[in-house]
C-alpha cells in the first residue's frame, strides 16, 4: 500500500499507511447544480450516478505523492480537489489533492475511470480542526501547462463543495472513519474554453486568514507505444 508524509504548519510530521481511498462524485454543495450537471455529462455519454453525492473506491495505491503521472493517451486530466485523511488516532487532515482522470473510460463507468489513475496529494496538510470554522473561506486552484505556458482551469471556495464534515459524519456512519482513510472530494468547475488534457496540472489550497497555502504541481508524461 501507499505510505504518505505530510508536514504540518508546526513542522511535525504524519506519516500515513493507506489503507484505503474513496472518491467523492457530484459532490457540489447545491445539489440542484449537480443534477445540471449529469445531464450535460449524460449529453457526452458519461453513465449518471444512481445517487448524488457518490462514492467511489479507489485502490490504495493509487494516493501517491508524485510530480510526474505516466498517462496511455492523450485524453487524461486532473480535477483540484481537497483531500480528507485520516491519521494514527483518528486525527483528521485536510491537504490539496488532484484526481487524474481517464476520460476516454469515463464513458464506459466513472469508477473505472477513476481507477486509471493516479490521487495526487501535497506533501503538507493542516489539522482539520484548525481550519474547519472558516472552511467556505478556503480558496481552491488549478492551472495547466500546455509547452510552458500556464492557464488558470480552476477557481473557487469549498462553499462550493460538500464540506469535510459532511463527509466525517458519513465515513463515521460507514464504520471507515479510521486510520488509513483518504477522502478525495469532488471538484468545482473548469473553466470553458481551457484545454484540460495538459502536459501538467499544478493544484493550490489557501487558507486566506491565516496566509498559508498549500500546493501540488506534476507534469504528464505519455507512456511508450506498446509492443504486441
Amino acid at each position: 500500500m501507499a505510505v504518505l508524509t505530510f508536514e504540518l504548519p508546526d513542522g511535525s510530521t504524519r506519516e500515513v499507511d493507506v489503507v484505503q481511498v474513496l472518491n467523492a462524485g457530484y459532490a457540489g454543495r447545491s445539489q440542484d447544480d449537480v443534477a445540471a450537471h449529469v445531464a450535460e455529462l449524460a449529453e457526452l455519454g458519461v453513465p449518471g450516478p444512481s445517487v448524488t453525492p457518490a462514492l467511489y473506491p479507489v485502490s490504495p495505491y493509487l494516493a501517491q505523492q508524485t510530480e510526474r503521472v505516466a498517462v496511455q493517451h492523450g485524453r487524461t486530466s486532473g480535477e483540484a480537489e481537497w483531500a480528507l485523511v485520516v491519521a494514527e488516532g483518528g486525527e483528521l487532515l485536510l491537504t490539496a489533492a488532484c484526481d487524474h482522470t481517464d476520460r476516454d473510460l469515463e464513458v464506459h463507468g466513472v469508477a473505472w475511470s477513476k481507477n486509471a489513475g493516479p490521487d495526487v496529494l501535497a506533501r503538507r496538510a493542516w489539522r482539520l480542526a484548525d481550519v474547519e470554522s472558516r472552511i467556505d473561506g478556503i480558496t481552491l486552484r488549478a492551472w495547466v501547462s500546455h509547452g510552458g505556458t500556464e492557464t488558470e482551469i480552476q477557481a473557487g471556495t469549498l462553499a462550493e463543495l460538500l464540506t469535510p464534515g459532511y463527509w466525517v459524519d458519513v465515513l463515521r456512519s460507514r464504520g471507515e472513519l479510521t486510520p488509513g482513510t483518504v477522502l478525495i472530494s469532488g471538484t468545482i468547475p473548469m473553466a470553458p474554453g481551457v484545454d484540460q488534457f495538459a502536459d501538467g496540472w499544478r493544484v493550490e489550497l489557501s487558507d486566506p486568514a491565516a496566509g498559508d497555502t498549500i500546493g501540488l504541481a506534476y507534469d504528464v508524461r505519455p507512456m511508450p507505444q506498446p509492443i504486441g
